[in-house]
């Protein structure tokens, strides 16, 4: 460990209230790697221990502090994502940077500054003099000039311990939260993995933590926002405590709203109207990254996405923040209101503005400021209805493919660094194949059911596209996804083409139903179904593991964490006895009788019930039955109905 003297100085300059200089440590101790604070307590009956990446920490087994592990794909992505980063950061200081298990190879740092007009490519060791030896940094040391990191919601400080343990080329975590129960926690996690030196837990609320560090020289150079939950309430104090070209990492788990449920809710939240579409998980990244962007306007800072994740029940984005007033004013150009036609959920962005142009009919305006579009378009042609009007949502591309590829790189060199590498692998593979400039997607089934037609496969609809000229990828938020740039009419005159092939009954067909009014238009376009070698993507042929399977049973969000809350499997326990025992109040006897009495007894109109009118049920003759069908006595020796 360093000097008590480089440590103090390196966290007195976050200068955080609740911080206490470190004892010496105890050798004893320090040779089990770990602190000399608390660690003669062992686990007691109580606590769970969990080894997860290179950390190891207890938590209580209720649900006083929360912990998911489903959730470790998501904590190696970050430290993934994080590592790059730093690469990036570093990079150009003339400071490299060791991973454990990576081989030693001279790595390209491209400069993702959005304030550059041409890309630059830097070289670790280029600004250093001739004959000095590059500055290495290597993991659980402190780096003097490395990333300051602030996780505003930590828990059980799993995560910071694991960014210490694993990523390079920091020089502080803090580790916040606003239970002290959570935070006594995080004392004895630190000094378990032996990284007080790195991690430092403290207890305050994460917004006024944030809102104390807008100065320029008090701004985090990373901050990671998990919440139980919706991140809008921290959104606007993590625009302004992000330093210049900072990464800001959230997670949104409340997909419920994100995905239309509730539009109103999402626009309380997040400035943006969702829509009940197949393309709610994509469509739920876009209005994340338009909140960020709206906030950060307000304080004439822009956002530039580098990675968008939907996996499981939540979505994670990674952006930078810059700051620009002159691209602020072009933010308008980069977000869309989305127009969904109801019948065949056609889809259709309309830009907010269009940069470099002034208001219509007037002068352009000066500093490339984004001008209102006047005109409503109507997604389809076909349906004399309304459309559905949902968004602003972000408009341009979600992922920095630069920095996706290097991450990609990263991961596939060195395999072993992370539990969930396999997984990590296939989804960045999907979205290094996903159309940049194509927002939002089709499904198969969705396009199969609004014709009431069989479903090809996706070897057939994607060779069809690409036989018309048409581009087309996967996304990585929807296994059976379609994006393409093609229209919509174009799209429909394909999938007439597939229903001559499977002919529909018209007959079965409503003439106001979205399916007759397709299918009674002839096709403009012939489509070709033959299979084309490049409509099969690289992920699908690698066979790699792009979409992931339930990894437990029981799998999603976890329940809030409360004090003195029960274990969580106690919970779940509770949770399937009352699986659908309160939606309908208990009945007593005399109105499960009455209930019964309103269903025919079949046995009685086969001739076979013996219980007359003691029978549960009724036997009351149906309206229109003869008197022929009426049971006799002769069979009457047959069985209970």
């Amino acid at each position: 460990s360093p000097p008590v003297s480089a440590v103090t100085r390196c966290l007195c300059r976050a200068n955080f209230v609740e911080w206490q200089p470190p004892k010496p440590p105890n050798p004893g101790a320090m040779e089990n790697g770990t602190g000399p604070c608390r660690e003669e307590r062992p686990p007691t009956a109580q606590e769970t221990t969990v080894t997860e990446g290179a950390a190891k920490i207890v938590f209580p087994s209720s649900n006083e502090v929360f912990y998911n592990p489903v959730q470790e794909f998501n904590r190696d992505l970050t430290c993934a994502v994080i590592t790059e980063f730093a690469r990036i950061q570093l990079g150009t200081k003339g400071i490299q940077i060791k991973v454990p298990g990576e081989k030693d190879l001279q790595k390209v740092v491209v400069d993702l500054s959005e304030q550059e007009e041409e890309k630059v490519d830097w070289k670790d060791g280029e600004n250093l003099a001739p004959g000095d030896k590059p500055q290495i940094a290597v993991v659980g040391e402190i780096c003097e000039e490395g990333l300051r990191v602030l996780e505003g919601l930590a828990a059980s400080g799993l995560r910071s311990i694991r960014f210490a343990l694993e990523v390079p080329g920091l020089r502080s975590v803090v580790a916040n939260d606003a239970s002290a129960r959570a935070v006594d926690l995080m004392r004895h996690n630190v000094q378990l993995n032996g990284v007080a030196h790195l991690v430092q837990p403290n207890q305050a609320d994460a917004r006024m933590l944030m809102y104390q560090h807008q100065k320029v020289s008090e701004r985090f150079d990373v901050i990671d926002l998990d919440p139980y939950g919706s991140p809008a309430p921290f959104l606007d104090a993590a625009v302004q405590a992000v330093s210049e070209g900072g990464l800001l990492c959230v997670t949104c788990t409340d997909m419920a709203v994100l995905a239309g449920n509730s539009g109103e809710t999402c626009y309380s939240k997040y400035g943006a109207m969702a829509l009940k579409s197949r393309a709610c998980h994509e469509m739920a990244l876009r209005i994340v990254l338009h909140s960020l962007d709206l906030r950060a306007n307000c304080y004439q800072r822009f956002v530039v996405p580098l990675l968008s994740i939907s996996a499981d029940f939540y979505v994670r984005v990674f952006v930078r923040v810059f700051t620009g007033q002159a691209k602020v004013k072009a933010s308008a150009s980069k977000q869309a209101l989305v127009f969904q036609c109801v019948g065949c959920g056609a889809l259709h962005l309309q830009r907010l503005g269009k940069a470099g142009e002034g208001v219509p009919g007037t002068k352009p305006a000066e500093g490339g400021g984004a001008a209102i579009p006047a005109a409503t378009p109507r997604p389809c042609s076909l349906l004399p209805v309304c459309p559905q009007l949902g968004g602003p949502l972000w408009a341009e591309p979600i992922h920095n493919l630069d920095f996706v590829g290097r991450v990609l790189e990263a991961v596939s060199t060195n395999p072993e660094r992370f539990h969930t590498s396999e997984r990590i692998r296939g989804v960045l593979s999907v979205i290094t194949e996903e159309l940049p400039d194509v927002p939002l997607y089709y499904t198969l089934d969705q396009l199969s059911s609004t014709i009431h037609c069989n479903t090809p496969s996706l070897l057939q609809l994607r060779s069809a596209l690409l036989h018309a000229g048409f581009r087309v990828s996967l996304s990585h938020a929807c296994k059976s996804a379609v994006k393409t740039d093609a229209p919509s009419t174009a799209l429909w005159d394909i999938m007439r083409c597939w229903e001559k092939t499977c002919p529909v009954k018209r007959e079965r067909l409503s003439e106001t139903s979205p399916a007759f009014r397709i299918l009674s238009v002839e096709p403009r376009l012939q489509a070709n179904f033959t299979i084309r070698e490049d409509a099969n993507p690289s992920s699908r042929q690698r066979g790699l593991k792009r979409f992931q399977a339930n990894p437990e049973a029981n799998w999603g969000p976890r329940p809030r964490a409360r004090p003195g809350a029960k274990a969580a499997s106690q919970v779940l326990e509770r949770r399937r006895l009352l699986q659908n025992k309160r939606k309908d109040p208990p009945e007593d006897r005399a109105q499960r009788a009455a209930r019964l009495k309103t269903f025919p007894c079949k046995r009685f109109k086969e001739g076979t019930c013996q219980q007359g009118d003691q029978c549960c049920y009724s036997h009351s003759p149906l309206p229109g039955a003869s008197a022929d069908a009426t049971p006799t006595d002769s069979n009457k020796d047959v069985i209970f109905c």
